[in-house]
């Protein structure tokens, strides 16, 4: 969950899929979506937290159809069972991290896009009442292949320094980033095309150190450079999605999109989600590289 939420409008129109052929290339569409505490348990939930309501998930099941992407990083879910009542298993297949917590990273995948499941990055992992959650890990079998890593890192320290000592939530953030960084560098000498998509819970702007210490172990482009979120009336993007290697060539310039709801009323915030989906469009040459 985050701060500062407000109310946003429905901004775009839905893209090809991955099945359609452009000029030799396959198009991909790449999502990510906090869902926020996408449960039907009252079971380990903070006092301020209800479980969803069975229409609030069919509203989001309606919503994912509109998002209609091939591949979305999803955080803040309950598991694969409540995660296939709003991505549909006749549609999608449904990866998630072998945490022991509520609110789980995953990755959904369009039926028909191979893919082989990589181990949880767990090293993200770093409370010791393991409490903050993996990376997910998938490869997806393109020509040629994509390496994706969904992750939801830590709350708390959107904008402040990473070396604040009076805040534990910038130290665990701090400490989140050598596994990150071991991953994309790993990556960047294997020479393969790599994504990273989730709720970074920063904002990483241009001078921002979490950023360049990302940026320190590989080329990186960030589609939400330089853009702000209409999320519930506007605001910085903490929800991010990263390319490298060979993907920062494959991104189809002006395809950031936010999906908004078209609900109103604070209450709305909760009962579907504070974050929107975010999304880009890759085109995927159809040769190795």
């Amino acid at each position: 969950m985050r701060l500062g939420k407000r109310h946003l409008a429905w901004l775009a129109l839905p893209w090809l899929l991955l099945a359609s052929q452009v000029s030799g290339a396959a198009e991909l569409k790449l999502a990510t979506w906090n869902l926020e505490w996408l449960t039907t348990s009252d079971r380990n939930l903070p006092p301020d937290v209800v479980p969803k309501r069975s229409d609030d998930i069919d509203l989001l099941r309606r919503y994912a159809g509109e998002l209609d992407a091939d591949v979305i990083a999803i955080q803040e879910v309950d598991g694969a069972a409540v995660a296939a009542r709003v991505f549909p298993t006749e549609t999608y297949s449904i990866h998630m991290s072998r945490d022991r917590v509520v609110q789980r990273v995953g990755i959904v995948v369009r039926r028909g896009v191979r893919y082989v499941a990589n181990p949880d990055l767990t090293g993200l992992d770093v409370d010791p009442g393991h409490q903050l959650r993996s990376g997910v890990d998938i490869t997806l079998q393109l020509q040629p292949p994509l390496r994706i890593l969904a992750v939801h890192l830590k709350t708390g320290c959107i904008d402040q320094q990473l070396g604040n000592r009076s805040r534990r939530a910038c130290a665990e953030l701090r400490q989140q980033l050598p596994p990150l960084v071991d991953w994309i560098s790993a990556r960047n000498s294997e020479g393969v095309a790599f994504a990273i998509l989730g709720d970074f819970n920063r904002h990483m702007d241009t001078r921002d150190q979490f950023w360049s210490t990302l940026r320190q172990a590989a080329p990186l482009l960030r589609a939400t450079e330089g853009r702000s979120s209409r999320c519930w009336g506007g605001e910085a993007f903490i929800d991010h999605i990263v390319l490298g290697g060979g993907a920062r060539d494959w991104l189809q310039s002006d395809t950031l999109r936010v999906l908004t709801y078209r609900e109103t009323g604070a209450e709305w915030q909760q009962r579907l989600s504070d974050h929107c989906p975010v999304s880009v469009r890759l085109r995927i040459p159809d040769r190795p590289g």
